[in-house]
């Protein structure tokens, strides 16, 4: 009996030194998230009015452009991927992975050739398990990303989509990453960055807002030009640090998940624990008692 206290005693300082761990965790998740929060909400409209911007350029000349012009054979496509560099956020990983294939799946079924692009160690080490091609990896920034980082993923992006096709390049750029929408929501979606659907983003624009109008100099062509790598950039910045909001935000979810069910487990321990201590306490006041009792029946039969 007094073994199997001890192991009971053992496994609660385990359990309570794994809460602690998992607890501190989550304090620092949650101030990560609140840090993460602010920077998506600081990027975000600077994001937006870039897009329209270019969507004015876009409607307002003839121009045919890799940002505006849909080809008329999509043969090929790259597919962005943001995962993290490090796990302990529940599905946070999963679905992104999940979603990214299942677009790969789409685009192959349409008869495309796709290439996947990854940021993030946990999609690096999915699709290098599985043997799966990559054609350009990024990690060691996920928890904080820096518009350094953004401009750093999104040039091999930029080059393929000016390439043609023949030569390795691409006619359509996808992304899929995390959005945030809330400490307790955030959902895996896929977006197609290039070429810009000018039809979808004028309808996201506000009910009876007039698009302004523009003189281009020297050219449309040369304004979209400077706007492409800018276009790119801002979306893939802002989706990394959605990606960022919404693993500080799993991960302190799945913390929190960790630290109850470590308290839970320690209740439950504690519980078994004194119940065998009592049944120990118990056993000894019973050999007591019969030990007294024997020796009472030896002395009473000596003194016939």
């Amino acid at each position: 009996m007094g073994a199997q206290l001890r192991v009971y005693k053992r496994r609660i300082r385990s359990v309570t030194a794994t809460k602690k761990i998992t607890k501190a965790m989550e304090m620092i998740a949650a101030s990560r998230v609140v840090k993460a929060q602010r920077k998506v909400a600081a990027s975000t409209p600077y994001a937006t009015e870039l897009t329209r911007a270019v969507t004015a350029v876009g409607t307002g000349s003839n121009t045919k452009h890799p940002l505006t012009t849909q080809a008329e054979t999509v043969t090929r496509s790259a597919v962005l991927l943001l995962t993290s560099d490090r796990g302990l956020a529940g599905a946070f990983n999963s679905n992104a992975i999940k979603a990214a294939e299942q677009l790969t799946a789409r685009l192959e079924a349409e008869g495309q050739q796709v290439d996947t692009y990854i940021v993030g160690r946990r999609g690096v080490a999915h699709y290098n398990f599985r043997e799966r091609k990559i054609a350009d990896q990024w990690t060691g920034f996920t928890d904080e990303p820096t518009y350094a980082d953004a401009k750093k993923v999104a040039a091999p992006l930029i080059e393929a989509i000016e390439k043609d096709t023949a030569d390795g390049g691409v006619d359509e750029l996808h992304i899929v990453y995390t959005e945030f929408v809330s400490m307790m929501t955030q959902q895996a979606l896929d977006a197609r960055l290039l070429p810009l659907s000018l039809e979808e983003v004028a309808q996201e624009k506000p009910q009876g807002e007039i698009l302004p109008l523009y003189d281009f100099e020297p050219s449309a062509e040369d304004v979209l030009d400077a706007l492409l790598p800018r276009y790119v950039e801002s979306r893939i910045y802002n989706a990394l640090l959605q990606s960022a909001a919404s693993k500080h935000a799993a991960t302190r979810r799945a913390m929190k998940s960790a630290t109850d069910n470590a308290g839970e487990l320690i209740n439950t321990l504690s519980r078994l624990a004194n119940a065998a201590r009592q049944a120990e306490i118990t056993q000894e006041i019973s050999e007591i008692v019969g030990g007294s009792a024997a020796l009472s029946d030896a002395t009473a039969g000596s003194d016939k």
